[in-house]
Order: C-alpha cells, then sequence, then structure tokens
C-alpha cells in the first residue's frame, strides 16, 4: 500500500441502494466505514457515499469487488 497524505478517501455509488448494499457488505466484514452525503467537489449521480480512512483501502476494494459492487474511490 501507498502513503497518502488523503485524511480519508471515499467509495461513491451509481445509487443509493447500492451505497446500502455495500454498507452491509463492509459491516458484516467489519471495516470501518461511515456513510456521509457526497462533498459537492466530488460529482455523483448519488447523494450518500461511503466514507473510511485510507489505510483501509484494499480491504475496502477487495470486499466490495467480492460481492461485484461497482463503485469509485476518490480522495476527500
Amino acid at each position: 500500500m501507498t502513503e497518502t497524505s488523503e485524511k480519508y478517501l471515499v467509495a461513491i455509488f451509481q445509487s443509493v441502494s447500492h451505497v446500502i448494499s455495500a454498507e452491509r457488505i463492509l459491516k458484516n466484514a467489519r471495516v470501518p466505514h461511515k456513510v456521509i452525503p457526497v462533498p459537492r467537489k466530488i460529482s455523483s449521480d448519488c447523494g450518500v457515499c461511503i466514507r473510511f480512512l485510507p489505510e483501509h483501502r484494499e480491504i475496502v476494494e477487495n470486499t466490495l469487488r467480492e460481492k461485484d459492487e461497482s463503485f469509485d474511490i476518490r480522495a476527500l
């Protein structure tokens, strides 16, 4: 994993239902996260996203990809 200066990363999705599904997946996997409104500087069709720490990026990506979730990760 590479070093990063961002305090948080966010996973953005196409819809609120995708966020809810991803939140359930991450919760079951015990991955620390929080659902937040999508920041204005980030464009998204959905109004909410999942925020997490940069050191959890790999586990978030792997966990969601195992469940075939479509998402994009952006820095805050």
